[in-house]
Formats: C-alpha cells, structure tokens, sequence
C-alpha cells in the first residue's frame, strides 16, 4: 500500500518547498489508506445526511476531492494559506460541501466530540509536534462517532525524520497503545530505503493505518 515516496519533508525549510511538493504530486490519484477506509464505509448502509470528514493536512486536495466526489462533507485542515488557495481554486471541487481552515496542528482546539464520520491524514501527523502529539490524537479520538474512522500514516521511531526533534516519531508499540480506541482494519508497517516526492534518498519507517473506531 505503500505511497511514501509523494511525502514531503519541510521540518527545516522554507515554504518554498511545499510549492516544489505541490508541483511534484500534483494529478496522483487519492491515497490507498483513503481508499480503504471508503470501500469500508460503502459497504454500510448509506446514511440520510451526507457523511462528514476532516482531512488533516489536506495540501492541495488530492483526498478532499476524492471525498467531495463521494459527496461527503468535508473541512479541510492546512497550516500552509498556499495549500489551501490551491484547493480552493481547483475546477473540480465542489465548493458548497467544503469547508477550509489554515491552522497548525498544536493550535487546535475545537474538534467537535462524537460527530465525525472519518479523519483522514496521510503523512500529516508527523508535523505535530511531538510534546502537543498525544492531547492532539485524544482529540482525534474524541472527534470520531463510535464506528467512524481514522486513516492515514504515523511516522515509526526508525524513520530518518526521527532526527529532527519538533517531528513527531513513535515506536510500534506507542502506536499500538494509541490505537486501543480501534479495531483495525488495515494495519501495515513499512521499514526500508527509499526517496521523497523530491527525490531525496532517505530511510522510511511507516505505519499505514486504517481503523475503525469501537
């Protein structure tokens, strides 16, 4: 399921760089973990209202508008403006069911308890720093109706990443403990060699997550 070489790296550089990430993404098809938290939600009885998700770091929309597609609502979550412009200016997102926000991670405080049908962060989490991580993931949690779901990535302790210290990077066990909430549905681990959507050679240790919160 692996799609770790579209994921960028800016812990230590300029904004700059999310324009070349941008460009270097930009037409890839929605993320595989998303992908496999919809089929799940397809095989469910459809709802009368139109299921509600938030995409976290949702960059220029490659998963947003697969959602918006789907006809879910959707509020979108970026801590850079340019991310959101992007998006917002796509010909092929359908405005009326998005909402957007350019915020941070660890400035986040309103996350509504028990109303979302799924969250979606792929290769996001890691930008959260590691001290606000664990009330950040609690928010999640807490976000999430009983049988909606979380899908997206969370960065292992072996990465190259983990050198930097404002990234957050957990070992499998740490990930395991945070995902006591859920029955997992796809739960994959990746640890090998590999390159950026940059073309950065780097060592990827990853954790592909699709779960379904009891």
């Amino acid at each position: 399921m692996s799609d770790a070489t579209e994921t960028p790296m800016f812990g230590h550089r300029s904004n700059h760089d999310f324009v070349a990430y941008y460009q270097a993404v930009e037409g890839r098809p929605p993320r595989e973990t998303l992908l496999t938290a919809l089929t799940q939600f397809d095989a469910e009885p459809t709802p009368l209202e139109p299921r509600w998700a938030i995409d976290l770091g949702c960059g220029d929309g490659r998963d947003t508008v697969e959602l918006l597609r789907r006809g879910w609502r959707v509020l979108g979550i970026d801590a850079q403006p340019e991310a959101i412009e992007r998006l917002r200016s796509r010909t092929d997102v359908d405005l009326t069911q998005l909402d957007t926000k350019v915020v941070r991670f660890e400035e986040i405080t309103d996350f509504p308890n028990g109303r979302v049908d799924l969250i979606n962060a792929s290769f996001s989490l890691q930008f959260c720093p590691p001290d606000h991580f664990p009330s950040f993931w609690s928010q999640i949690v807490r976000a999430l109706r009983s049988g909606g779901r979380f899908c997206g990535q969370l960065l292992g302790n072996h990465d190259s990443w983990a050198m930097y210290p404002t990234m957050t990077h957990l070992p499998r066990e740490q990930v395991e403990a945070y995902l006591a909430p859920f029955a997992l549905e796809h739960f994959e681990e990746e640890n090998h060699p590999g390159k950026t959507a940059l073309g950065e050679e780097k060592h990827w240790h990853i954790f592909q997550i699709v779960a379904r919160k009891r």
